[in-house]
Parts: structure tokens; C-alpha cells; sequence
């Protein structure tokens, strides 16, 4: 079955800025490449930390100053900005760390899971210790970009011929915008509950529409109890 990595979708083209950038310099690279946090990186790309707009907040509001309504709390780390940012100069005072990355052989599975258990909605991409991307929630979403006969296929062979070994002619296989409705009859309820699962987990199913039935339900069977003599 179809896994892509996050090498797959992450976004190569990384804007950062180096620990002495000042805070003008920053600012200046944030906007003009329309992002809200860039990495801090050394001269060899290796991470240092993250500077976001909410990390520059501190200062403007120590100055008084209102900030723009697209400003934003960091959501790369769980907590705030501190304070004592207040004043900072350059990237390396400003800046929040440590960060939590993704590597470029992770599943985008793990990473979306990540993702949400962490709270985040941009995360650096790191191999051997050096930046080499990017990956924001627009990214992990390219994965549902894919042909509904694409899927239909995955799951006729692979899920159902390949994993089930299900005769296809027993089941119909319908794919709509990404909707997944399975017709047919499978041998259990157990048998059905599990192709409904593996067809869940193909990359591009939005939902799965389960229409299967089954021959046996061994949960009865298993309740059967048999006299004793």
C-alpha cells in the first residue's frame, strides 16, 4: 500500500535566518516570505531554535505598539513567549527552543499525528542534525490529492485481492471525491471490519461508505456454549 514520507510533501524551499539576524532583519524576512515562524539555523543549517511573529510580539507591546490583527500565538512550542524576550536584539535572544522536528523518512501519517498530540502546525524537517525542509498542515493535505481510479485500485488490489485475498468479483468498489463505498459479502463480521479499516488507512480516503455483509458472525458462534455430559 501507498506510504508517503514526509520527504514526499514537505516544502524544500526554506526561508530562516542565522542567531545574529537582527530583529528588523527578522521581521523583514518574514514578510516578504509571507510565513510566521522561521528556523534559526548556524552556518553548517543546523537548528538552533524557532523565531515566530509572537515571539516579536513581546517587544511591541513593551513598546507600546499595536500590533497587526494577522499576528498569532507560536504554535511550534507549547509555551508562550517569555518576557524576558522582551528588548531582544537578534534571532538567537528571540527565538524559542528547543523545537520539536520530524525527519524526512517519517511516515505523513506519524507526522500528522504528531502534529496534533504536540499541538503544532509547522515543524522543521531535520536529517543528520541539518534543515533540509519544512512541513506545515497544507502539506500533509497534498496526500488527499489523489485520482479516485488511483484509490479504487489500491483498494480492489491490494486491500481486497492482495491482503484478503478476496475474489474481486465478490465485492463493488465505488470512489467519489475521494468517498470509498464497498459493497459485497466477505465470510465474518470480522473479515468485514478489517477491510473497512485497511481501506480507512489508504492515503486520499476521505471517508469509507461500508455497505459489506457477512456470512458468519462468529461472535455468536463463539457465544455458543455446548452442553456437558
Amino acid at each position: 500500500m501507498r506510504r508517503s514520507t514526509v520527504a514526499d510533501v514537505m516544502t524544500t524551499d526554506v526561508r530562516w535566518v542565522p542567531p545574529d539576524a537582527t530583529f528588523a532583519e527578522v521581521v523583514d524576512v518574514l514578510a516578504g516570505a509571507a510565513v510566521r515562524a522561521l528556523p534559526v539555523l548556524d552556518a553548517d543549517r543546523r537548528l538552533l531554535g524557532v523565531v515566530s511573529e509572537a515571539d516579536l510580539l513581546v517587544t511591541l507591546e513593551r513598546a507600546g505598539t499595536d500590533p497587526p490583527r494577522r499576528w498569532w500565538r507560536p504554535r511550534h512550542v507549547r509555551r508562550g513567549p517569555s518576557a524576558a524576550k522582551a528588548g531582544a536584539t537578534n534571532a538567537a535572544a528571540l527565538m524559542s527552543a528547543p523545537v520539536w522536528t520530524v525527519a524526512p523518512g517519517d511516515p505523513v501519517a506519524a507526522a500528522a499525528r504528531g502534529m496534533r498530540e504536540h499541538g503544532v502546525s509547522w515543524l522543521p524537517v531535520v536529517d543528520d542534525g541539518r534543515v533540509v525542509g519544512v512541513l506545515g498542515r497544507a502539506d500533509l493535505l497534498t496526500v488527499f490529492h489523489r485520482d479516485d481510479a488511483a484509490i479504487r485500485a489500491e483498494v480492489t488490489d491490494e486491500v481486497f485481492g492482495g491482503m484478503l485475498l478476496v475474489d474481486p468479483a465478490r465485492i463493488t468498489v465505488r470512489v467519489a471525491q475521494g468517498v470509498v463505498t464497498v459493497t459485497g459479502e466477505l465470510d465474518t463480521r470480522a473479515d468485514t471490519e478489517v477491510a473497512v479499516r485497511l481501506v480507512e488507512g489508504i492515503e486520499g480516503v476521505v471517508s469509507v461508505v461500508d455497505l459489506l455483509h457477512y456470512r458468519v458472525d462468529e461472535r455468536l458462534a463463539d457465544a455458543t456454549v455446548l452442553p456437558r455430559f
